[in-house]
C-alpha cells in the first residue's frame, strides 16, 4: 500500500492518501500575523480506520507547521491528544 501526503493550500488541509485513495485529512483555519494554524478538524473515513491514517497526517501537518514558522492551536481534540502524547510538538502550541 503505497502512501502519499499532501498539504492541500486551496481546501486548507492535509491529506492523506493510501494507494491514491483520500484516506483522511486535518483542516485547518490560518492567519498570518502572528502565523497561526488552528487545527480543527481531522478526519479518518471509516475504510481506513485502525491503520494509523489520522497519526501520520497530524503528524505531517505538525512538521509542515514547523517548517513554516506557524505556531497550532489544536482545536481538533484528536491534534491536542497527538501534542500530549509527542512532547516534540508541544512548543508549537501558541
Amino acid at each position: 500500500m503505497t502512501t502519499r501526503l499532501e498539504h492541500n493550500v486551496a481546501d486548507t488541509r492535509f491529506e492523506i492518501y493510501l494507494d491514491d485513495v483520500l484516506a483522511g485529512y486535518a483542516d485547518y483555519a490560518e492567519r498570518e500575523d502572528p502565523k497561526v494554524r488552528d487545527f480543527h478538524h481531522t478526519m479518518t473515513f471509516p475504510e481506513f480506520r485502525g491503520h494509523g491514517v489520522a497519526a501520520k497526517v497530524v503528524e505531517y501537518a505538525l512538521q509542515d507547521s514547523r517548517t513554516n514558522g506557524y505556531r497550532v492551536i489544536p482545536t481538533c481534540w484528536y491534534v491536542e491528544k497527538y501534542i500530549a502524547e509527542h512532547a516534540e510538538y508541544a512548543n508549537l502550541v501558541g
